[in-house]
């Protein structure tokens, strides 16, 4: 797989006054713990009208590394993961309580606009979602509504590079995106999420719907790009978790307030230690395969 191109300096710098940044990006050799913090979440919880989702998860995530969510069905992975970037905030009845810091500031404060939020932390969904337009449209779009159109094709095909298709697909930018593979159509998504230069990329089960060769090609993806972003990944895989993270959280599910099934987060830890000697039975249990 082709390099990553390295982040210019306009790239590594965090856009607006309303979220903290780092003042120094570490190496990319640097061990995770000595990364800084990027989300940080305290008693995080979410409803759904009186249905509770979700409730206290104290956890960490650092930058420069791959953090996969593990567990079984209905414990709150991917609401988890739509807390990092509010993408909740587009359900009507969900509510979001406890905090999640971003660099140290509070995502949800009532100054912070979510759409910045959103070009920052970045979304793969697990499905491949192409617009119907060209495939240098389809990059294109985000930068546009951005109004981020300085050298856009330099843009387009920097984002391209970054998700390992440029040279599958640079004879044919102009013709419909539709008509990529599903491994190169969730591999154009990731393009056009980075396309708008965030600094983090979060990923739904981003491999779930494709065959085995373009799971590869979307594992060595990965990998590639934590030296310049941070990557989150929900996943049902224990495999590819195995695979690809340097971190990894159990949810799993518990009885609610009122009784019912809510998801809760179990342990989080190095991926090695998960899979080898977890601290919880539960983790355990789950990765072992004996239930879940």
């Amino acid at each position: 797989m082709e390099p990553t191109p390295a982040k210019t300096a306009e790239q590594t710098t965090r856009r607006g006054v309303q979220l903290a940044a780092p003042t120094a990006q570490p190496t990319s050799e640097a061990p995770l713990a000595e990364h800084d913090v990027v989300f940080e979440c305290r008693e995080l919880g979410v409803r759904y009208g009186r249905n509770r989702a979700l409730r206290d998860v104290n956890l960490e995530i650092r930058e420069h590394g791959v953090t996969a969510l593990i567990g079984p069905s209905g414990c709150g992975k991917s609401t988890f993961l739509r807390c990092l970037n509010r993408m909740n905030d587009l359900i009507p009845s969900a509510a979001v309580d406890g905090t999640c810091r971003y660099y140290g500031e509070d995502l949800y404060a009532p100054s912070v606009d979510a759409i910045e939020v959103r070009k920052r932390i970045g979304m793969v969904f697990q499905k491949p979602n192409p617009f119907p337009k060209s495939i240098f449209d389809n990059i294109a779009f985000g930068p546009r509504v951005l109004g981020m159109t300085s050298n856009l094709a330099d843009r387009v095909e920097q984002a391209l590079r970054r998700a390992a298709l440029w040279d599958e697909v640079k004879d044919r930018l102009r013709d419909g995106a539709l008509g990529l593979s599903g491994g190169q159509q969730q591999r154009l998504c990731i393009a056009r999420a980075l396309a708008v230069e965030p600094d983090v990329l979060l990923m739904d089960e981003p491999c779930s719907a494709l065959d085995p060769i373009s799971t590869a090609a979307i594992e060595d993806l990965m990998t590639t790009l934590k030296s310049d972003y941070t990557v989150v990944i929900v996943t049902h895989n224990m495999q590819q978790a195995a695979r690809v993270a340097d971190q990894t959280a159990f949810f799993s599910v518990d009885q609610g307030e009122t009784g019912r099934r809510c998801g809760v987060l179990i342990e989080m830890s190095s991926t090695d230690r998960i899979f080898t000697n977890p601290d919880d039975p539960r983790t355990e249990a789950y990765v072992t395969g004996r239930f879940g």
